[in-house]
């Protein structure tokens, strides 16, 4: 019998496709949050503005950008990519409920919601073969199997 999700699985999976597939799921992870952080970097009054109409104090903006840029770019890097994707998954709940829990906004609420999905993914699988923390951890587990 056929069985479609065993033959994507077997269609898919390999060392190749694998690193693949990894790196342009981060990519596409990373995008909405460098996108978002240089948005608010280049409307800086404007973005405290809006976090002040919603109850957030204007001085997290700077932080804020932290988080969405420099998270954003240790995901497309792939440097500490698992700790970036679970910080960046708790900041899109936090933000989620702070700024998207009202009903006329509830498709940016299921949007951030989809997005801790695919960072907490993320965070349990790893960067993968093509980023930052694979050249830096091959080096380790090299010295590792040396050392008696």
């Amino acid at each position: 019998m056929f069985n479609p999700n065993a033959f994507i699985k077997d269609s898919v999976q390999g060392p190749n496709t694998d690193a693949f597939i990894s790196l342009v799921a981060r990519v596409l992870m990373a995008y909405i949050f460098l996108v978002a952080g240089w948005g608010k970097i280049t409307a800086y009054k404007t973005t405290i503005a809006y976090m002040e109409s919603k109850g957030v104090p204007g001085a997290l903006l700077p932080l804020t950008i932290l988080v969405e840029f420099g998270g954003g770019l240790a995901l497309l890097l792939g440097f500490q990519a698992r700790l970036a994707a679970l910080g960046l998954a708790i900041f899109s709940v936090v933000t989620a409920v702070l700024f998207h829990g009202g009903a006329e906004d509830s498709i940016n609420l299921m949007k951030n919601m989809a997005m801790t999905g695919g960072l907490l993914f993320l965070m349990l699988h790893g960067a993968g073969k093509f980023s930052v923390d694979n050249m830096l951890e091959k080096p380790l587990a090299e010295v590792s199997r040396r050392v008696p």
